[in-house]
């Protein structure tokens, strides 16, 4: 049973990706420098909802270079 990316699925695949690596870009490059408050970052607690939310976005990533490897593989 051949279970293949269809081939508009792969501009989809591509189209999530795209956004999963902004997010994620995002979502580094989001720390701010100081506080509301003037506190330098590194003398905050971490946020732990951040964290959270970047490694899940890696976890989809890899998720979504599993699938297009897959589909490559399959053409």
């Amino acid at each position: 049973m051949n279970r293949g990316t269809p081939a508009g699925d792969h501009a989809r695949l591509e189209q999530l990706e795209s956004t999963v690596r902004t997010e994620l870009m995002l979502a580094e490059n989001g720390q701010p420098a100081a506080g509301a408050e003037g506190v330098a970052a590194s003398e905050q607690p971490p946020d732990t909802d951040a964290e959270r939310y970047e490694a899940a976005l890696g976890s989809l990533l890899g998720a979504v270079e599993a699938v297009e490897g897959a589909a490559r593989e399959e053409t």
